[in-house]
């Protein structure tokens, strides 16, 4: 499949369960893998991970990307170079999606918003795991709700995150939380995921902190964790000066970028979010890729994962 899939959402603003349904045919087209996981068959999933459901298959020689939590100490010292275990995954791996749908997300100057990006990461991803055989759960938070899915096989498990997704309170308008939000979606994921899991964090990361950071290291010392960044191409870079007229979910304002200061300011703010967003992705176990609303989600998911 390499249509543009913005020609199946029907509407920019919003999403409907017949929307993440439709884009079942370009999930299952994604083959969901690292560098450290090997695919086999069907629901056989060669992992390095430690825990409950791995066993040790082989030691290979280092390859670049390799996690260095995995090197072969007793091969390395005997060979003189580099080795990585290589673990076997006993049971079909977990595939947790974690997606902001708060009030920051409604929110988009080209192509969709945020939200909808969102929505449509979720569908690929989901659709994706239930085609590789993976067990399928999610966490799904608004400014005044929260849902955790429990890993499942099969198409209703899919069926269940996107329902959530389609059903969320974001689409009628709900109002801005206080902060802290993504924290504690994050310290909720590592309280229900296991050990060898692949998480996707579907977000616009806009309140990171510090806990929020302490949480990812915690779920990347047990499992693989992809941020996926979410933004509008307007918070990375202000239009040309003038006056613009912008509309939200929630309100329509102006702004002026006329001034040279304020545009510096507004730059930075988004190369802050951004270094430290690879900051995190500089850790062991993290990944991240950078979706703008005028992209089409998945040929940037294409770009990080083969085709099945």
């Amino acid at each position: 499949m390499t249509a543009v899939l913005r020609t199946e959402v029907s509407s920019p603003v919003s999403v409907g369960l017949g929307d993440l349904i439709r884009l079942k045919p370009a999930g299952e087209t994604i083959r969901l893998s690292t560098p450290r996981v090997r695919a086999s068959s069907v629901g056989g999933h060669l992992s390095p991970f430690k825990g409950r459901g791995v066993e040790f298959d082989e030691s290979r020689p280092y390859q670049a990307g390799d996690d260095l939590r995995t090197i072969d100490w007793r091969v390395t010292a005997r060979t003189g170079k580099p080795h990585t275990k290589v673990f076997r995954e006993e049971r079909n791996r977990p595939v947790f999606v974690w997606i902001d749908m708060r009030a920051t997300m409604r929110f988009a100057t080209r192509g969709v918003y945020k939200s909808v990006v969102a929505a449509e990461m979720a569908a690929l991803l989901a659709w994706s795991a239930i085609a590789n055989g993976d067990q399928l759960g999610g966490l799904v938070f608004g400014d005044s709700e929260h849902h955790e899915l429990r890993p499942r096989l099969g198409r209703r498990a899919a069926l269940r995150l996107l329902q959530l997704v389609a059903d969320s309170s974001a689409w009628s308008g709900e109002a801005a939380g206080g902060g802290g939000v993504t924290s504690h979606a994050l310290l909720r994921m590592t309280r229900v995921t296991r050990p060898g899991s692949m998480l996707f964090l579907l977000a616009d990361f806009a309140d990171l902190d510090g806990d929020a950071e302490r949480h990812v290291r915690q779920l990347a010392a047990r499992s693989d964790v992809f941020l996926i960044h979410i933004y509008d191409p307007i918070e990375a870079e202000l239009p040309p000066p003038g006056r613009y007229r912008i509309q939200t979910a929630m309100q329509t304002f102006t702004i002026d970028t006329s001034d040279a200061a304020a545009r510096e300011r507004h730059r930075n703010a988004f190369v802050s979010r951004r270094d430290r967003l690879l900051a995190m992705a500089g850790m062991p176990g993290v990944r991240l890729l950078s979706v703008a609303t005028n992209e089409d989600p998945y040929r940037v998911l294409l770009q990080h994962f083969s085709k099945a």
